[in-house]
């Protein structure tokens, strides 16, 4: 490679570098609340996330921006909505924080080696990283859903038996709430928490539906809210009928559960195929070469 590809990798990465330098020298003071808070703690390297603030704000990066809603959504469904932003906040820091401390390395290193493969390749890592952060978020996501839809049928049985037995509904909620202490049950029980603190009993309801995101959920609730003035009877006979229809849909989730298990499985396999064959062959063909 000449020299003039070094010297303008140069010009890049002096004045890059040296931004770097002063928002991890500092601005830590200024988002010290940020870098310090335990959920800052679950990532590597927090302490240089300052950088990534100081970024973000140099960029005018917003919250309110409609991607920042989408992706405040998502994490009010994880980690509930009073903090929401702030996660979004500390999580947009990380990947600006990585993506930037990556660029910055990745400019010195192709300048001291006069390549254009480690730019492209520190580049490419960057992406990575950011890729990796945001696909985390939806395996989680996901996670929560589809173990919400594998304990809707069970909820739904109890619920059924309780009306059943002649238990009003409130009653009937409130017992099967405590029976478990996973996602659903969870938001269960904070429903029950709304609707002593004075929540209307529909509106309660569909907050339930509203933090689980699920369509099966929303469809229990809905079928509630408009059952809830017609008596247990009634309500009893959709609870019954629903709960036969959800253990269909979690037969269905677990079948595709272990599918999915098998297909992740097929990657490694291969991979561990392909070395096997490579420390058989190398040693064949160098022998014959």
């Amino acid at each position: 490679m000449d020299n003039s590809f070094q010297l303008v990798l140069m010009l890049i990465s002096t004045p890059v570098t040296l931004l770097w330098i002063y928002f991890a020298a500092f601005q830590g003071k200024k988002y010290r609340k940020y870098i310090i808070s335990d959920f800052a703690k679950t990532f590597q390297l927090n302490e240089l996330f300052c950088v990534g603030f100081s970024l973000m704000a140099m960029l005018r990066v917003s919250t309110r921006s409609r991607r920042a809603q989408e992706k405040i959504k998502e994490i009010s469904e994880i980690r509930g909505r009073k903090y929401a932003e702030f996660y979004y906040y500390v999580e947009e820091g990380a990947k600006y924080t990585y993506a930037f401390t990556i660029l910055v390395l990745t400019l010195l290193l192709s300048v001291l080696a006069n390549r254009v493969e480690a730019l492209l390749l520190g580049i490419g890592f960057a992406v990575l990283i950011v890729l990796y952060l945001n696909l985390s978020l939806q395996d989680k996501l996901t996670a929560r859903r589809q173990e919400i839809i594998l304990d809707l049928p069970q909820v739904l049985s109890k619920l059924t038996l309780l009306v059943n037995s002649g238990m009003v509904l409130r009653d009937a909620w409130k017992k099967t709430a405590v029976t478990g202490d996973r996602t659903l049950y969870k938001e269960m029980q904070y429903t029950i928490v709304e609707i002593e603190n004075g929540t209307m009993e529909e509106d309660a309801y569909r907050n339930f539906a509203d933090r689980c995101n699920v369509k099966e959920v929303r469809k229990f609730a809905n079928m509630i809210i408009q059952n809830l003035k017609k008596g247990n009877e009634e309500l009893a006979y959709f609870l019954r009928g629903m709960s036969t229809e959800m253990w269909e849909v979690k037969k269905n989730e677990v079948k595709q559960k272990g599918e999915k298990a098998n297909s992740q499985l097929l990657l490694p396999t291969m991979m561990i195929f392909i070395g096997i064959m490579l420390i058989v062959l190398v040693p064949v063909l160098s022998s014959v070469g």
